[in-house]
């Protein structure tokens, strides 16, 4: 069961709120100011969280910048009767993932949520995965490579690419596929970047002849494993 924290001062709508949340399968916290919901979001792991803007105590604005500072990864959404379009524009500005004006209709945010949701265990579920691969670890949501006798804190730049070239191993990867899919562009200052976090994942394992990354030049690179990585989700 998915949870949420929906954070509302208006009492008889957000009793209304949490009951149709409920009843359509999620797990829901009210809290009705936002510093009781700040206090509940320490307490527990939410999957998404639903705030008001205009609340007593700490505003909406106020309250998503401090649960960003907590937990980045927890998406949230506005509720608001302001439709001005600095309000708005700030609530984006925040990182809300989306923002609805009252009244709304309740089955548009219930497809807005689970659209969310959706992508979130997409992304949570890549956090998840574990490689192994002859006699080494690698750990993509703690960003951590094992074996070899040592263990190393990688940068997200690095576990996303050896991550990529362990799901394609021993076989050529373009390096437009490697910049547009990591990177998000191709471009000269990109590709150099690339070429650099190459360098790094290349240092990892030069004392393991085992392992190889070989760089085709103007084609791509291949990551020569004896063994195939065994993958778990």
């Amino acid at each position: 069961m998915r949870s949420i924290l929906l954070v509302e001062d208006d009492a008889n709508f957000g009793l209304v709120l949490c009951d149709y949340l409920k009843m359509n399968g999620y797990d829901v916290d009210l809290a009705k100011n936002g510093s009781l919901g700040y206090n509940m979001f320490h307490q527990r792991q939410y999957d998404l969280c639903i705030l008001d803007v205009m609340m007593p105590e700490m505003d909406g604005f106020s309250l998503a910048e401090k649960l960003t500072k907590v937990n980045r990864e927890v998406p949230f959404v506005f509720l608001t009767a302001k439709s001005l379009k600095k309000d708005v524009l700030e609530g984006y500005r925040l990182g809300a993932i989306d923002y609805l004006n009252k009244p709304f209709d309740p089955e548009i945010l219930m497809m807005k949520i689970k659209a969310i949701l959706g992508r979130a265990g997409s992304k949570s579920s890549q956090k998840s995965k574990h490689y192994n691969f002859v006699g080494y670890h690698l750990d993509y949501g703690l960003r951590r490579l094992s074996g070899n006798g040592k263990q190393l804190s990688l940068s997200p730049k690095e576990t996303a690419l050896l991550a990529y070239l362990l799901d394609r191993q021993n076989k050529l990867v373009k390096r437009d596929e490697v910049l547009t899919a990591i990177w998000k562009e191709s471009t000269y200052f990109t590709a150099r970047s690339m070429d650099v976090y190459v360098n790094k994942l290349r240092k990892h394992f030069k004392t393991d002849n085992r392992i190889a990354l070989e760089n085709l030049r103007g084609e791509g690179f291949i990551f020569s494993v004896d063994s195939a990585p065994q993958h778990k989700g």
